[in-house]
């Protein structure tokens, strides 16, 4: 089972310029290699049978023929391979000389297209030896003794892929001919190119690629020639890249001596859910001019493949590298920032009360509303922190508490609801030694209580601490810790919670609050609402309890953001995972995740107002809508 994957190969082989023939030999070796790594299709650069920089040589007869002979060459040597290969070859049609693209499977040249835009200036001339595809005299052309469709903006289309094909300086245009070739259908781009190297260009280059493969929603392999192209006046480093949705998924080693193929498996069923959820993107299928296509139906080889030729991000929403895990954080802290803000000025409030635990969710809250009302102008001291010990907590949570309200400058109450709770189980007749969902839940709920009555005698507002992962889980008190005035953390995973108070120990805060920071970050993740233990350390760990939140996050961002089956979302969690987490454990908590997220869609459905900060939200007023009482088995069913 492929789940939506079509395995590519950006191929840059060492050119022999004018040497057809040796540069066909390099061009089996390369296909040869693609097909034992289970590649679907190869593409080539532009013009590597001949070589791009023969120049006035493409006014050789001879070239364009022996050019012709090697193709034929060529599909002898694959006629028993399954295999789609794309290679660039000089191909004469009527009386004109084209720079082309031949696509060709087991022997067989399924079509040919040419080049739209040619370049003119500088050192490039190919108007000086080409004619582009649009000056085509005839749909059709003889190429190695066979009859075959010469057309622009083809879609090759295949049962679950299709893709198309530009050259080189067609991507550099206004309008690309992939923008509107993804609008008719294409899910990958092929681009056979001849890019030399100046400084500063391949930065660019790459960032036209990615941007070029994210308004497409589409996957894009590039392949540039390299080593062995004249040198004359030009070098060419053999750029191979693949993007896919303006993301850079694999790469050539720059200025290398050697051949190289650049593999990667491009995930069609994401971009397919993509361009469903993109309604602006078929917007533009009206305004493309449409109906100039010629579909050419494909049989895409089988996917074969038994391991995923690429990397799978256990923490889609984390930065793997130090610079973006700073850039990010400031950004989030910002959003927050910027929502409690706006919440404040409009409202005409300049109080905040917040219900401090010690622990990562609260801390970051508190940290969010110290620096918006630094940001807003307002003392510190108009922010409530209020700290509730209970049945649960623990000298460790209750002393950073403390300590991190003492170092933020901000009003400190402590308030102890043991008696309120015990008077309560009382009132309706509980057994305080029965240590059951009455029992936390009550803790929870004289918790918001009183931060909501104390929010009322000052003119405040309640900052909400709960995070996205808990509402997916639904791991939260209905109308207890589920209930503020504005969740400043709503948007954001619980693993991402974690990096956030990160950056503020290390960057937002001085040395006084560092290390109660880090110890809040190292302390088990528990909501204290049952006894400690006998050493007074936290007995109730959440994720004993639900599972890793990484796993969970995980989950969410996958059946969310992309809308895969839970098979597939247990496919990929086991490639991120391997050697963290074997199959059987991930599959476990994917179906506690798919129970929970089913069943507590009650309480996402009455959340408060709270800032989107990533791709993926819970927000019921947009980003996810969702019947509370929608059946899960066919989810179970699928794993």
């Amino acid at each position: 089972m492929n789940y939506g994957f079509v395995r590519v190969a950006a191929a840059v082989p060492e050119v022999l310029v004018a040497d057809c023939m040796g540069n066909a030999v390099k061009c089996y070796d390369l296909i040869c290699q693609a097909q034992a790594e289970h590649v679907q299709i190869v593409c080539f650069p532009e013009l590597n049978i001949t070589g791009y920089t023969c120049a006035d040589l493409f006014h050789s007869r001879l070239l364009v023929s022996n050019a012709e002979k090697a193709l034929g060459w060529l599909l002898e040597k694959t006629a028993g391979m399954n295999i789609i290969a794309i290679v660039g070859l000089p191909v004469r049609c009527s009386s004109s000389l084209f720079n082309a693209a031949v696509v060709f499977k087991s022997g067989k040249i399924i079509a040919t297209t040419a080049k739209s835009y040619l370049p003119n200036y500088n050192e490039f001339y190919e108007k000086r030896w080409f004619a582009s595809i649009f000056e085509a005299q005839s749909k059709t052309l003889s190429l190695c003794g066979q009859t075959v469709p010469f057309e622009r903006n083809i879609i090759f289309e295949g049962r679950y892929a299709s893709f198309s094909i530009e050259i080189c300086e067609d991507l550099w245009t206004p309008v690309p001919p992939s923008s509107t070739e993804s609008l008719a259908g294409a899910h990958i781009i092929f681009n056979l190119s001849a890019s030399d190297e100046i400084l500063g260009k391949n930065h660019y280059l790459k960032s036209l690629i990615e941007q070029q493969s994210a308004r497409c929603i589409a996957g894009y392999v590039y392949a540039s020639c390299g080593f062995g192209e004249s040198s004359t006046d030009l070098y060419f480093a053999g750029n191979g890249y693949i993007a896919e949705n303006g993301n850079m998924i694999a790469q050539s080693k720059r200025f290398s001596f050697e051949s190289q193929l650049v593999i990667s498996d491009i995930d069609v069923e994401k971009l397919s859910a993509d361009r469903e959820k993109n309604t602006t993107f078929m917007m533009g299928v009206g305004y493309a001019g449409g109906g100039d296509y010629s579909v050419r139906p494909i049989e895409l080889p089988e996917y074969t493949a038994d391991i995923l030729a690429r990397t799978v991000d256990a923490h889609p929403f984390v930065p793997s590298d130090e610079v973006h895990i700073k850039e990010n954080c400031q950004e989030i802290f910002s959003i927050q920032i910027g929502g409690l803000a706006t919440r404040l000025k409009h409202i005409h409030c300049e109080h905040v009360v917040v219900g401090i635990s010690g622990g990562l969710d609260s801390t970051l809250a508190l940290l969010v509303a110290a620096k918006t009302f630094d940001k807003l102008g307002i003392p510190r001291k108009n922010i409530i922190g209020i700290t509730m010990p209970g049945f649960g907590t623990t000298g460790r949570t209750y002393k950073n508490a403390i300590e991190i309200m003492k170092a933020l400058g901000i009003e400190i109450r402590e308030i102890n609801i043991k008696d309120a709770c015990v008077a309560h189980f009382a009132d309706i007749g509980h057994d305080p030694s029965v240590h059951d969902t009455i029992y936390e839940n009550s803790q929870a709920r004289e918790r918001t209580q009183i931060l909501m009555d104390i929010a009322n005698q000052n003119g405040a507002i309640v900052a909400g601490t709960g995070d996205m992962s808990e509402l997916a889980l639904g791991w939260c008190t209905y109308n207890g810790d589920h209930m503020s005035m504005y969740a400043v953390n709503a948007g954001v995973p619980k693993t991402l919670v974690t990096y956030l108070v990160k950056y503020a120990a290390d960057y937002e805060v001085d040395i006084e609050a560092k290390s109660f920071l880090y110890d809040v970050i190292e302390t088990p993740i528990s909501p204290e609402l049952l006894p400690a233990d006998e050493k007074g350390n936290i007995d109730q760990k959440t994720e004993d309890l639900v599972g890793p939140y990484e796993l969970h996050y995980f989950f969410l961002y996958h059946t969310l953001r992309n809308g895969f089956a839970p098979r597939k979302i247990l496919f990929l969690a086991s490639i991120a995972f391997k050697g963290q987490y074997d199959t059987d454990f991930i599959q476990k908590w994917l179906k506690v995740f798919i129970r929970r997220f089913f069943t507590q869609q009650f309480k996402r459905s009455c959340m408060p107002d709270s800032p989107k900060v990533g791709s993926v939200a819970l927000s019921p007023r947009g980003d996810w809508r969702m019947p509370s009482d929608a059946c899960f088995n066919e989810w179970i069913k699928d794993l």
